[in-house]
């Protein structure tokens, strides 16, 4: 298959996934629609809010110009594969469809793909592989699905908790690798955000349930700052009170800080308390107070392997991005900062 070829079915599947879940194809609507439907009933965590505004983003990340631009930088190394090798992926389930980028980083460079399912995802990934390969059949013979266990790959992306990272570097160990593990965000605030940007923050932190690498789960915060704006902001997800897991995990926490004496502020969806660790649990968000933006650098340059991103509506000097922005990420930010497309046309596609 051409490289033209690949890129057009993957701008196509965008402009199908932008749309759901109204896709005017009804043949790709019918797969989305019922592997939503299932993935529901199998992991209550993916509600079908959340599967659309996964599959929303996936398809706003691959608009045409987005994808020229991502390919541009490796196009000669690209149309230069003479020898495609397979590729294992074994894919998380935290969010819906999160093993999507490694998916398309495969493919579009002209690799096989080998999936492994999580267990929590099952549905999604095929069924939009099944849309891919309703518009272009070729995808037929370079994508492969499995929920047993890998065995005929060249090379491998696996990703998963701290616990799994440590099984993964030693099974994977000759072949090569990218090997993630637990990461979060983190958000620097002023107390000068505009009510735009708070919602974004709120967005940051809460979407997916909290649930995605890439979601807030501590912020550092001015000393004497007032958390009335942002507690009144995290009410546009009052909502997630009545599914019932995200429920209970806010009302054990509460129990837990209550019967500890842990300091708290409850917003009525979100538990807010002091923390200096960069991960929280459902239902809880860190803080921590500032003195010196120069001093919350430092902190997050010490701790750089523990975070995926971080959010705030000023220059910085390192890598960041405004707020809302943390579950809509283009295709050039790669998780963990490695550069996924660089891995496979270095190690074994030329």
């Amino acid at each position: 298959m051409t490289l033209k070829n690949r890129i057009d079915s993957f701008k196509n599947l965008g402009r199908r996934l932008q749309e759901y879940p109204d896709i005017k194809d009804n043949k790709s609507a019918s797969v989305l629609r019922e592997a939503a439907r299932m993935s529901e009933l199998e992991n209550p965590w993916f509600t079908q809010e959340q599967i659309s505004k996964a599959l929303n983003s996936i398809g706003e990340s691959m608009q045409g110009r987005k994808i020229d631009n991502w390919l541009k930088i490796y196009f000669k190394r690209i149309e230069d594969v003479v020898n495609p090798k397979t590729v294992g992926l074994v894919m998380a389930g935290n969010i819906p469809a999160v093993g999507f980028h490694d998916f398309l980083c495969v493919l579009i460079s002209g690799n096989v793909m080998v999936g492994k399912l999580s267990s929590q995802d099952r549905y999604l990934l095929p069924a939009i592989s099944d849309v891919l390969t309703e518009n272009n059949e070729e995808w037929k013979s370079f994508i492969f699905w499995t929920t047993g266990k890998l065995t005929s790959f060249d090379s491998i992306i696996a990703t998963g908790s701290d616990n799994s990272a440590r099984y993964f570097e030693y099974y994977f160990r000759r072949h090569a690798h990218i090997i993630r593990k637990n990461r979060n965000g983190v958000a620097i605030l002023t107390g000068n955000e505009t009510s735009d940007e708070l919602q974004g923050i709120a967005d940051d932190i809460m979407s997916y349930f909290g649930l995605g690498c890439r979601n807030v789960s501590k912020i550092f915060l001015p000393e004497n700052y007032d958390f009335t704006r942002l507690v009144e902001t995290l009410n546009i997800f009052s909502h997630y009170s009545q599914h019932n897991k995200y429920r209970n995990n806010y009302e054990f926490r509460k129990s837990c800080f209550q019967l500890s004496n842990t300091p708290f502020i409850d917003s009525g969806i979100l538990l807010l308390t002091p923390g200096t660790k960069p991960d929280s649990p459902v239902a809880v968000l860190n803080f921590e107070f500032y003195s010196s933006i120069s001093d919350v650098i430092s902190r997050i340059e010490e701790e750089t392997g523990l975070i995926q991103c971080i959010v705030c509506n000023f220059d910085i000097p390192i890598p960041h991005i405004p707020p809302g922005m943390t579950q809509k990420p283009e295709l050039w930010e790669y998780p963990d900062g490695i550069d996924t497309m660089d891995f496979l046309l270095s190690n074994i596609s030329m």
